[in-house]
Order: C-alpha cells, then sequence, then structure tokens
C-alpha cells in the first residue's frame, strides 16, 4: 500500500487541488486495502484447502475443514488489510496538495 501512495502522489495532489478532503483521501485508500485483503483471502483459500489436501493425502490424514474457518479467514485478511493500509492511507491523507504536484 505504501508503494501505491508512493506512485500515486501526484494523483493524490490533484484530488486534493479539486478539494477532495483529508477524509476523502483516507477512505479512498482504507477502501482499497479492504478490498486487497477480502479478494487476497477468497483467493487464497482455494490454495490453502487444496495444499492440507495434499498435505494430508501425503500423510494419511483425512480433510476436515469447519465452514466457520473460511469465515475467520476472510476476517483476517480484511483486518490485516486494513492495518496495513492504516499507515499508508493516513500518509496519502496528510500529503501537501502542492508538494505532491511537485513531485516526480
Amino acid at each position: 500500500m505504501l508503494v501505491s501512495v508512493t506512485e500515486r502522489t501526484k494523483e493524490i495532489g490533484i484530488m486534493k487541488a479539486v478539494g477532495a478532503q483529508n477524509r476523502d483521501v483516507l477512505q479512498l485508500f482504507l477502501l482499497e486495502a479492504v478490498l486487497l485483503g477480502t479478494f487476497g483471502s477468497i483467493l487464497g483459500i482455494p490454495v490453502g484447502v487444496g495444499g492440507a489436501y495434499l498435505a494430508g493425502q501425503y500423510i494419511g490424514l483425512s480433510l476436515v475443514l469447519p465452514f466457520e474457518w473460511f469465515a475467520i479467514a476472510v476476517a483476517v485478511g480484511v483486518l490485516v488489510g486494513v492495518v496495513a493500509g492504516l499507515y499508508p492511507a493516513w500518509s496519502a491523507a496528510k500529503t501537501d496538495p502542492i508538494d505532491a504536484l511537485r513531485y516526480e
């Protein structure tokens, strides 16, 4: 997320120059972090289940995965996304528009 903020510094400057408030920029980057966490956890679930199935077959154990674990995995993914996105979003919101437009 921090790389995304750095790459989009000029875009943030334009947004703030045309009237976007700190809250708007903060919400934008937090929403992006939540979406990345959600999609990452949803796409990671089949990979984890596949790995668990293969490991279970290899050592001769049956695979039992309660549905609640999938919900917990998505919730943890969203939480990690929010926590990882807080500092970059706050940093983007505090960006001075003049400095951001000058940034190359």
